[in-house]
């Protein structure tokens, strides 16, 4: 009998998790599971599921204080008799645990990407999410992180044990993101920009959000132009902090060197056209965009902070720079353009590391063998009291 995965996650926006979720449902076994989704509606995130079994639920999770969606949550896990809840994301978490331990699920998981200590909130909203999340995590069996460094943070910095922990890296479709056959992409999007193929075009892409840290990208591009006139800069994504990063841009001006071009659903085309990807976070768990663009095998220029460390290794499939550093920034990407070799070498060896430790399939695989291995041997789940 094929086993029922409910999976919750806020669905907002189309972000890492969102697409994370997109990938198992689109590669789990249709003959071992039968997939449920409980998000908002977003037409981006369900665009990119191609199971045709899935049940969907529009549910809105905006409002932590609102109990409908734990009301609604309880009556599709009891309605349709799921085996497994696996929720990603603050409010989806809090609701999804409850609403499965009140509904006496058999297995629930949490997958986390980020500890809601980083989230960037006030202090009272902040503290709540904490609290709520506190109280929740004792009804999870096991909780999938996606870096080592989240592994520890959960044992330290909420006290769960190591033996209810499983790190399972993101993965990206290395099929669909490669390196060659791109010169038709790589010239649509140039001309699209207007930026002749003879240019150094160098990018960050990702939600415009504090935590990507862009601006310390923006203050590094006078420097790189004092020394590569001809380099041209885009910046990918949208989010609250576009005003404000547009008014940086026109103050260092930068208004006619660095193009805006907002959320773009093609992001393997943009890499197409990509010389040099820089990633300057102060934040992150398991970036996908450092995944695309390692699988595009393009140099690459990161921030070294948690997580990213755990993608990039300096020297050997990109470089990594001090966070909130830009002239390190700037230096790297001058020493790339000035070595053009060594960042081909930098990008192939990028692409051989996605190939063999993140790929999607690889992923998805070690995700099954956790719900297998729990539908198999539920006496191993610590126990879950209130």
């Amino acid at each position: 009998m094929k086993k029922r995965i409910l999976y919750v996650i806020d669905g907002i926006e189309f972000g890492g998790g969102e697409r994370v979720f997109a990938q198992l449902l689109n590669g789990l076994p249709e003959d071992r599971f039968e997939p449920y989704l409980a998000s908002a509606p977003n037409d981006a995130f369900l665009k990119n599921i191609k199971s045709k079994n899935l049940v969907f639920y529009p549910v809105d999770f905006s409002n932590r204080f609102n109990p409908l969606p734990l009301m609604r949550l309880y009556r599709i896990v009891k309605s349709q008799r799921i085996d497994i809840v696996h929720s990603q994301g603050a409010r989806a978490d809090f609701f999804a645990r409850i609403a499965a331990k009140l509904a006496k699920v058999p297995i629930i998981i949490s997958t986390v990407q980020m500890l809601v200590e980083g989230y960037n909130v006030g202090y009272l909203k902040r503290f709540l999410y904490q609290t709520f999340d506190r109280f929740s995590e004792r009804f999870v069996d096991y909780f999938l992180v996606v870096s080592s460094v989240l592994k520890e943070n959960m044992i330290e910095v909420h006290g769960i044990p190591p033996d209810k922990i499983i790190k399972i890296y993101n993965g990206i479709e290395t099929d669909y993101y490669k390196p060659v056959g791109n010169e038709e992409m790589r010239y649509k999007i140039r001309r699209e920009f207007a930026v002749n193929d003879s240019d150094i075009l160098i990018a960050s892409l990702g939600r415009l959000v504090w935590q990507k840290g862009f601006e310390y990208f923006l203050h590094a591009i006078p420097e790189i132009l004092r020394e590569i006139p001809d380099a041209r800069f885009i910046l990918v994504g949208d989010g609250p902090l576009r005003p404000e990063l547009e008014r940086l841009a026109v103050e260092l001006g930068e208004g006619d060197k660095i193009i805006f071009a907002g959320y773009r659903s093609d992001v393997r085309d943009v890499l197409a056209a990509l010389d040099i990807v820089v990633i300057p976070s102060v934040l992150e768990g398991f970036p996908m965009i450092t995944l695309e663009a390692m699988a595009m095998a393009k140099p690459i220029v990161a921030a070294k902070i948690d997580g990213i460390t755990e993608q990039i290794t300096d020297g050997i499939n990109g470089i990594l720079i001090p966070p909130k550093d830009s002239s390190a920034i700037a230096q790297a990407i001058i020493r790339l353009i000035n070595d053009r070799e060594s960042g081909k070498k930098l990008g192939l060896a990028a692409r051989k590391k996605v190939e063999q430790e993140f790929s999607v399939e690889k992923m998805v695989s070690e995700t099954e063998k956790v719900y297998l291995s729990l539908l198999t041997n539920n006496y191993t789940i610590p126990y879950r009291g209130l």
